[in-house]
């Protein structure tokens, strides 16, 4: 568990950098590499008891597959 906890959320914050330059220049998977990021900051947040980050955790969620579901959608409009 202490592995979790010191050295995840270095991968967590590398990720979620990644996936928001991908998310600005349109990157077809973008939204995916955010919602499994969600799972890994659920790891994480449930690893330390950080149960503070769980209501930003569920909205990410939400966002994250609403916009790959809406960029899914514009991109088989645009074909």
């Amino acid at each position: 568990m202490q592995l979790i906890a010191e050295y995840l959320p270095w991968l967590l914050s590398a990720i979620t950098i990644y996936m928001t330059i991908l998310a600005g220049n349109r990157a077809r998977h973008a939204w995916l590499l955010g919602l499994v990021n969600q799972g890994l900051w659920l790891i994480w947040i449930v690893s330390t008891a950080s149960w503070g980050l769980i209501p930003m955790n569920l909205a990410l969620w939400v966002v994250y597959a609403r916009n790959h579901l809406k960029w899914t959608a514009s991109n088989k409009a645009l074909q």
